[in-house]
């Protein structure tokens, strides 16, 4: 038969995991960014029927074009999650790009989530900047001794110390 807690440490114990189980309320709600379709709208347009137009009507605006290709539509949404740091962390992502003819029609749809993305890696490459090659001391003390005591147009200190009238 086990042992019962002490009477001191069985409330310390259920403090503990109070605190640590209120944590979950503490963290802030996911936030949805960017243009959400909902599935009901998205079943509205027909391939090869519907136009620029309707998926205006249907979706709005689309959150990019294509760079050259302006009849590519691209509509974006993500949720994301303040983590600390003040960052963001994505739980979920949604692309949805419409293509369209010439014409205006819509020719096909494609759908991508975060499954799909592709990771950017950070190059840890830096451009040289010319007149950067001095050290701290050589730029500290670089100037020590090339100029003369009377300024610029004063022109070399006499030897020996003798004044020149």
């Amino acid at each position: 038969m086990p042992r019962p807690l002490p009477r001191r440490v069985a409330p310390l114990v259920l403090l503990g995991a109070c605190l640590l189980g209120g944590c979950s309320f503490l963290a802030p709600p996911a936030q949805p960014r960017g243009d959400r379709i909902d599935a009901d709208q998205f079943k509205q347009l027909v391939t090869g029927v519907s136009t620029q137009a309707d998926a205006t009507a249907l979706l709005g605006s689309p959150t990019a074009k294509g760079t050259f290709d302006q009849n590519t539509w691209i509509y974006i949404s993500e949720m994301t999650r303040p983590v600390v740091g003040g960052t963001l962390t994505v739980l979920s992502q949604n692309v949805v790009e419409l293509r369209f003819d010439d014409r205006g029609v819509l020719r096909g749809v494609q759908k991508l989530d975060k499954a799909n993305a592709l990771s950017a890696t950070m190059v840890a490459r830096t451009t040289p900047a010319p007149g950067t090659e001095a050290s701290v001391l050589q730029q500290l003390f670089g100037n020590v001794g090339r100029f003369t005591p009377g300024g610029v147009n004063a022109g070399p200190a006499p030897a020996g110390g003798a004044q020149v009238k």
